[in-house]
């Protein structure tokens, strides 16, 4: 199944230009995690869903993407502002991997993230990357 392109979010008029992705084999990782719980996964996703998007609005109104993490993340990193730190190639869930590899480096403060939100078994990921290596 072909993968859908992913989004990211415009902060500066210069982004439109096409932007050169170096090779890289590891990732300084954040993310917001909308996670399913164990009501059964086609209404815990569905529940996770619309957390995700009110997420996603936030960071479109520019508020920082740890801000975001630290009040909509689910994940045991949100307060730390969903970073991941650096991760490598094959440490990451599939999709969460193609979109995180597909993004370019920016900051907390002005980010550019998937958009609309990644789908995984563990529900549904905003995802920054701060690094490449």
């Amino acid at each position: 199944m072909p993968s859908k392109p992913i989004k990211t979010q415009k902060t500066h008029p210069q982004d439109d230009t096409e932007q050169t992705l170096k090779p890289a084999q590891a990732l300084k990782v954040r993310h917001i995690l909308c996670e399913k719980h164990s009501i059964g996964i086609t209404q815990a996703l569905a529940s996770a869903y619309p957390t995700a998007i009110q997420a996603l609005e936030k960071l479109q109104e520019g508020t920082s993407f740890d801000a975001v993490a630290r009040e909509f993340s689910q994940d045991k990193k949100a307060r730390s502002g969903g970073d991941l730190g650096w991760m490598v190639r094959g440490s990451m869930v599939g999709p969460f991997q193609d979109a995180a590899f597909k993004l370019p480096v920016s900051t907390a403060a002005k980010p550019k993230y998937t958009d609309p939100p990644i789908k995984t078994k563990f529900g549904y990921h905003l995802i920054m990357v701060e690094g490449r290596k």
